[in-house]
């Protein structure tokens, strides 16, 4: 399974190799734009993409963005949930 993240394209740094600044949750990373390369690339700055492992791979609407950030988020609440509930689990085992 693939997992983009949604990151906003914050500058071209070396249209060249195509290459761009993008910040995901936060973080900013140098992503290759080549899969979503518009001409000219000074274009995509300020776009949304869905980014994964360093290439943008498609370009998303912000109301898309914030939705998958949000469902992001939630899967990751319910794994801390569910790592909770484990640990409380092997805490009974020890004791019993």
């Amino acid at each position: 399974m693939c997992l983009g993240i949604p990151g906003r394209i914050t500058a071209i740094t070396d249209a060249g190799r195509q290459m761009a600044m993008a910040e995901v949750s936060g973080v900013r990373r140098e992503v290759s734009v080549a899969c979503v390369a518009e001409s000219p690339l000074e274009g995509l700055v300020g776009r949304w993409a869905l980014i994964h492992v360093g290439f943008a791979m498609s370009l998303i609407d912000e109301d898309e963005a914030e939705r998958t950030l949000e469902a992001l988020r939630d899967l990751g609440e319910a794994q801390e949930a569910l790592e909770a509930m484990a640990e409380g689990d092997r805490a009974l085992e020890e004791r019993a």
